[in-house]
């Protein structure tokens, strides 16, 4: 049989793969790059109210006025409640009248030791005359002066003892004015006209909240609270408010773990000037997380994952070597890798398990 003569120029390209190996491929190469470990990781937070209080009655009484309902806006010192106890008013009216008795009781003592005082003077400067007063008589003036003095300090302690009485009686009397103890809003109302509280007693009559200053409490896992500061910046979202952002400062980090979860609950303090956010929402925080060494980044192309292995591969001689990695924390396009590699050093972009081990590269 005639072989045709094209034959003969196809043979060193069919046998090429035979003599010299296989061909070489022609791949884009990528740098190792070495970044410091600054990342963020979601954590699950609850929004608290700065300030909080259920708001009772401190004496027995009748609810006169509920000035206030839920939802209302209150400042410091205003008016929420009004009661009435008719009982407080005769005992402050007692008060009044014992105390009134007392400053008449002090004025007569003063005034009888006045005169006793006068007296003992007139008798002393009589006794300087030898023979004019007896001994006697002059330490009988003496004594009923002392008398009259200790009778004025007792009459004093007694005007003392009933203002005292009366300021207590008037302050029980204020009680009845039930005020709001901070800036905040009344989420919760559950006191009518006409009913009967007791000091002290459940339920309380309101419940008021701090809402433009909230706490946003972060569980934050014993892996991350290495890197923990007062004063970082923190972001969150919330689901009421979808495609928005809020942000708060890491305001008080307790330095303890809680012993059932292994985490420490960070308080992160959150301006709501425009109530956009509300006690009891479930943010969701992207938590700053750092390490103090440097992580290696691959484009996230460049890592091949099968059945069997995660790897890259690099060039080795000009061959292509796979190299095991493991995938850590994402940044953009590129991917946190661990493994034997180093900064600088070259992989393959766009990485495949088609590319074999020992395969030329170009």
């Amino acid at each position: 049989m005639n072989t045709p003569k094209h034959w003969f120029f196809l043979l060193p390209v069919l046998l090429a793969p035979l003599l010299y190996g296989q061909s070489a491929s022609h791949v884009e190469m990528a740098q190792v790059e070495s970044h410091p470990s600054v990342r963020t990781v979601p954590l699950t937070a609850e929004l608290q109210p700065f300030l909080q209080t259920e708001i009772q009655a401190r004496v027995p009484g009748y609810v006169e006025r509920v000035l206030v309902d839920r939802g209302t806006v209150v400042r410091q010192g205003q008016l929420l409640v009004q009661l009435s106890a008719p009982e407080m008013d005769s005992q402050t009216s007692a008060a009044e009248a014992t105390l009134h008795q007392a400053e008449s009781d002090l004025s007569q003592a003063q005034a009888q030791a006045a005169a006793t005082s006068s007296t003992y003077e007139r008798t002393a400067d009589a006794a300087k005359t030898p023979g004019a007063v007896a001994g006697n008589e002059l330490l009988q003036v003496q004594k009923q002066k002392d008398a009259s003095d200790a009778l004025v300090e007792s009459r004093k302690a007694a005007v003392k003892a009933a203002q005292d009485h009366l300021n207590a009686a008037r302050e029980m009397q204020n009680y009845l004015r039930v005020v709001a103890p901070f800036d905040g809003i009344i989420t919760d109302r559950l006191v009518h006209p006409g009913m009967m509280v007791n000091s002290g007693g459940q339920p309380p009559l309101l419940k008021l909240q701090q809402v433009s200053h909230l706490r946003l409490v972060v569980p934050v896992p014993e892996t991350y609270v290495g890197s923990l500061a007062n004063g970082k910046s923190v972001s969150f979202h919330v689901s009421a408010q979808p495609g928005k952002s809020f942000s708060g400062t890491i305001a008080r980090i307790p330095h303890a773990l809680d012993p059932q979860s292994r985490s420490m609950m960070v308080e992160v303090d959150v301006k709501n000037t425009k109530d956009a956010l509300a006690p009891g929402m479930y943010p969701t925080v992207d938590w700053p997380v750092s390490s103090s060494t440097d992580l290696l980044f691959v484009p996230t192309s460049s890592v091949v994952t099968t059945t069997e292995r995660t790897f890259v591969i690099i060039s080795s001689n000009g061959r292509a070597h796979w190299v095991d990695v493991v995938k850590g924390p994402a940044s953009g396009d590129h991917v946190s890798v661990r493994g034997d590699l180093h900064s600088g050093q070259l992989v393959v972009k766009r990485g495949t398990d088609e590319l074999r081990e020992g395969q030329p590269l170009r």
